[in-house]
């Protein structure tokens, strides 16, 4: 049984406040949600308002399947974070 965890860390430059920063990051969270059948969850608080941290995680028997999944995950989170007005400044994924 393996573990996947990928972070995703978001500069939204388009984000003018709070309500900016929660769309992209709601938006972004029920795409991947709906598309991966993974969990997604914002990792931060909202203490900057063009910053966030969200996290992706699956479980498999296969550890190669995860390592697929995790990188049409990212390359998903760049394109939707990018038609949001927001980069995928960072990315780092982990197996357990």
């Amino acid at each position: 049984m393996a573990i996947a965890f990928l972070t995703l860390e978001l500069h939204i430059e388009a984000a003018q406040s709070i309500k900016d920063r929660r769309q992209v990051v709601r938006s972004l969270k029920d795409r991947l949600r709906a598309s991966f059948n993974v969990s997604v969850a914002e990792l931060d608080g909202a203490e900057l308002w063009n910053r966030a941290s969200v996290g992706v995680v699956s479980i498999s028997s296969s550890r190669d399947y995860l390592d697929g999944l995790m990188k049409n995950v990212e390359s998903a989170a760049t394109r939707i974070a990018n038609n949001q007005g927001a980069d995928v400044a960072d990315a780092y994924l982990e197996f357990f």
